[in-house]
């Protein structure tokens, strides 16, 4: 198909969108160079999801619940590690 240029594609745009949703392709050009496509819409394809594909590839520390008590004073601003409040 001939590439149908900005102003064309602006001024027939309804019939433009009929040829794409009957299955054509309309390339759109700016000064006979293409520039964009107007294509049919397809919905994508919906797969099943497969659930568990992170299994045996990553783990839990044993410590994961342990508190750090260090950590624990500078949330609650009882340690403070900067300098003007010591």
């Amino acid at each position: 198909m001939k590439p149908v240029n900005i102003h064309e594609a602006k001024t027939h745009f309804s019939k433009l969108v009929e040829r794409a949703e009957a299955g054509e392709e309309v390339v759109i050009a700016r000064n006979g160079r293409p520039v964009a496509k107007l294509v049919p819409f397809a919905e994508p394809e919906k797969k099943p999801r497969k659930l568990g594909g992170w299994e045996g590839k990553v783990s839990i520390s044993s410590d994961f619940d342990e508190e750090d008590e260090e950590l624990i004073r500078l949330f609650e601003g009882e340690d403070s590690w900067w300098p003007d409040k010591a």
